[in-house]
Formats: structure tokens, sequence, C-alpha cells
């Protein structure tokens, strides 16, 4: 049976007529990467892992046969390809009675952005100089959705907030970010920074954990630990089952992990340990999940 026809594109895009609005620009929601799985995050994991390599365009038959072993029913698998083509980053052309998808140019870069940082994390361990930047800004009660986005924004970068008004983060180099932060929200002539060591009044490791909740990150990363420690899937279909939630629960670290240097850490941080199978999961289960997609386009393809 053909499929049904969601909004299709044959061939080159028309040119917006003067006053159409142009297409949107798909954006990158904190809030999305962090929770919990779902159909549209999900599909946006698999184009992520499988389809972005290989730059071709992929049939609705087929991201719903694989979304169908993550266990997302083929309406919901429908609706978040829809709701994906409606926020940009992908576009359909129907081809005889079926169609296929691809990703836009700005869903590429996202994508290609996302996987960047997805597989870098957790690498490298960072130099630190003892230098902190501290970030002083202002916003008065009254005003409780911008104070909301200025901490969102700010969290999202990476720092932390010892006390009201106060950011601090160990990375210099989000000096420019944070400049970027309050200007786009029209605090940068309230906004004070400063770069500096840690003093010799409190604490510092006091600052860190009034800063930043770890104890939350910890029971994360071990969650995660627990879950593919032990996991050794056998056959194409569990293998790219396996490897897709492995990096789908993966993605959302990078925005819950501040990064912080080793110094500031507990010992044994299990954010190292979790890092690390990681890594080795992902190589290991690589080959066999990537073939079992290529094995699913060539069915496609015959069929």
């Amino acid at each position: 049976m053909g499929e049904p026809a969601p909004p299709v594109t044959l061939g080159r895009r028309p040119k917006p007529r003067e006053g159409r609005p142009s297409a949107p620009r798909p954006t990158v929601s904190r809030r999305r990467e962090v929770s919990h799985a779902s159909a549209r995050s999900l599909l946006m994991t698999v184009l992520g892992e499988y389809a972005l390599p290989r730059d071709k365009p992929v049939w609705t038959s087929m991201l719903v046969e694989v979304l169908g072993i993550l266990d997302i029913e083929e309406k919901s698998a429908r609706q978040a390809l829809a709701r994906s083509a409606a926020e940009g980053w992908v576009v359909s052309e129907r081809v005889g009675r079926r169609v296929r998808w691809s990703l836009t140019p700005p869903g590429r870069r996202l994508l290609t952005e996302g996987a960047d940082r997805i597989y870098a994390f957790g690498r490298e361990e960072r130099s630190w100089n003892g230098q902190w930047l501290m970030l002083i800004v202002s916003v008065p009660e009254a005003k409780r959705d911008l104070r909301h986005r200025l901490r969102t924004r700010l969290t999202w970068a990476g720092f932390g907030s010892p006390v009201a008004g106060v950011w601090v983060s160990p990375d210099l180099s989000r000096q420019r970010e944070a400049q970027q932060i309050v200007s786009e929200l029209g605090l940068d002539a309230q906004a004070m920074s400063f770069t500096a060591a840690y003093g010799e009044v409190g604490e510092q490791e006091s600052m860190v954990a009034r800063s930043w909740d770890l104890s939350e990150l910890k029971d994360r990363y071990e969650d995660f630990i627990d879950r593919f420690t032990g996991l050794h899937p056998t056959g194409g279909r569990a293998v790219l089952r396996a490897q897709t939630e492995l990096v789908h629960e993966w993605r959302r670290f990078p925005f819950l992990d501040p990064q912080l240097p080793a110094e500031l850490l507990p010992a044994k941080w299990s954010g190292t340990k979790a890092a690390e199978l990681f890594h080795h999961k992902h190589v290991d289960w690589r080959p066999e999940a990537q073939q079992y997609w290529d094995d699913i386009v060539e069915a496609e393809e015959a069929g």
C-alpha cells in the first residue's frame, strides 16, 4: 500500500514569495535534549547516527521500521517525521507511491555539530590553571521570566550559581558566551565580570557544591553505567537497538555536565567511567549496527 502523503517537495524548492514566511530553521532545545526518550528525540538520534554519515534520502517505511525496533509505534513514528519536517530538520519527496526524507542543510549542520559534541564528550581531560570566571548580573524579582531565561542559558553554558546574582565557571573561554547571553537578554548594562583565583575566605569545595548539583549528575552517570555495562547484544537488530540507545542516552550528558576540571570533581568521579564505557561500547557495536542499517536500506531498495 502507498504511504500517506506528508507535505511533499518535488525537485527544487520554490523560492518563497514576497511576504511569505521563510522555511523554519531547526533549533536545539536543552529541555528536549535532557528529557526522557520520545519518538521525536529518538528519530533525531537515528538520523544523526545512521542517515547523517551517508547523506542519502531515507524511506518512510525504513524509518518506521527502525523506530519500531526501539518500541516506537508506527503512528508515533510518522508524527515524529511530520513534526521534524515542520521544524525544518527534514524535507520529504514523493517517488511514485512512496515517500523519502532528506536532511535540510540547517538540519545537517545541527546534527553534525551534535555528533561532534557527543563523540568528543568525555574523551579529553581539561587542564585548569586555577582561575575562575565570575559573572555578576542582577535581575529584579518582578521579572521572573527574564530570570528564568538567564538561568537556563547560563546553566546550559556550564555556569553555576553559588548565591543569587553570582555565576561562576572554571572555563575562562566562556566569557564571550556569557557576554552574548546578557547582551541578548538586555542585561549587559547591569552585568560585571571578573577573572581571579579563589581567595582565602571560605572553601572552594563548598562553593562548587553550592554551584552545581554533582550528586544528581553522579546518579545519572551511574544509571548509565548500570544499564550498559552488562549489555552484550547479539545479532544485527539487537546491536542496532543497543547502539542507538547508547548514543541516545549519552547525548544528554553534554547538556547536563558542566565539565569541571578534575581538581574540582569528587574522587573516582563516575563520569570518567561512564565516558570510557560509552566510547568502548560505541566502537565495539558500531560495525554491526551500521551493517544492519545498510541491510535494511538494501532490502528497501530491492522492494
